[in-house]
């Protein structure tokens, strides 16, 4: 009986520092999907380098009150879990886009960067551009007064060329 117990402390504990590395946890609802569509998300996910698991319910809830969360609200029918160690808008992402595709996952909440995020907030969070996108954009602001002044100096060059011809 204690081995039982011990098992279900050890998992407890495993799901809390997963709870408390990742960058983004994601609660879905995935009920209705089909083994082939699973395997396809899960696919997705992993090449993403995100983790995709299904635990019992009580078990996450134990898993987030050690980290001072209180998911149980969330944690009704089945729920699998998608954690981010490194990106914070890849889960949100890539799971926003599957339920748009599959009308049967269905979103239920988050933690992000410790703190419990609504179905709005992640749907939020999946709208925006990714980590390379946002440096892109930034890249792009930063170059524009350079451009601008190569563009200036050329036009006055080939302007002063054109009145000494």
């Amino acid at each position: 009986m204690s081995s039982i117990l011990e098992t279900k402390k050890q998992l407890v504990s495993t799901i809390s520092e997963k709870i408390k590395n990742s960058q983004s946890t994601i609660l879905v609802d995935y009920r209705g999907l089909t083994v082939s569509e699973v395997t396809e998300l899960r696919k997705s996910l992993r090449d993403a380098g995100i983790e995709f698991k299904v635990y019992k319910n009580s078990m996450v809830v134990r898993a987030a009150e050690e980290n001072d969360l209180n998911l149980s609200e969330h944690l009704t029918g089945p729920t699998a879990i998608a954690f981010s160690n490194e990106d914070v808008v890849a889960p949100a992402k890539i799971l926003n886009d599957f339920a748009k595709k599959h009308e049967a996952l269905e979103i239920k909440a988050g933690v992000i960067e410790g703190r419990i995020a609504s179905l709005e907030e992640v749907k939020a969070l999946a709208e925006l551009p990714s980590r390379e996108g946002l440096l892109s954009m930034v890249l792009s602001v930063l170059q524009a007064p350079i451009r601008n002044f190569a563009l200036a100096t050329k036009a006055v060059a080939e302007q002063k060329e054109e009145q000494g011809a």
